[in-house]
């Protein structure tokens, strides 16, 4: 199932998209879905990270060093 979605653009934007649509024969709708499932997962793992890093700031968040991981792990030398 898919959903529709209205998209405003600048003018530039616009227009760019539908050169490049014209070039290439394939949709303007067709690029804009590209665009947003290729940077979609980008989007969210900045939300997620910022949202970890908020935690830290607070103490909410218990991180650890290299060195303790090694030695936790056995892996120290």
């Amino acid at each position: 199932m898919t959903k529709q979605a209205a998209v405003r653009l600048p003018d530039e934007t616009y227009a760019r998209l539908k050169a490049l649509s014209s070039r290439t024969g394939r949709t303007a709708t067709y690029y804009i879905r590209e665009a947003i499932e290729e940077h979609l997962d980008d989007l969210e793992d900045v939300y997620l990270a910022e949202q970890v890093i908020a935690r830290i700031r607070s103490g909410q968040e218990q991180v650890h060093t290299l060195d303790d991981v090694e030695r936790e792990l056995g892996l120290a030398d």
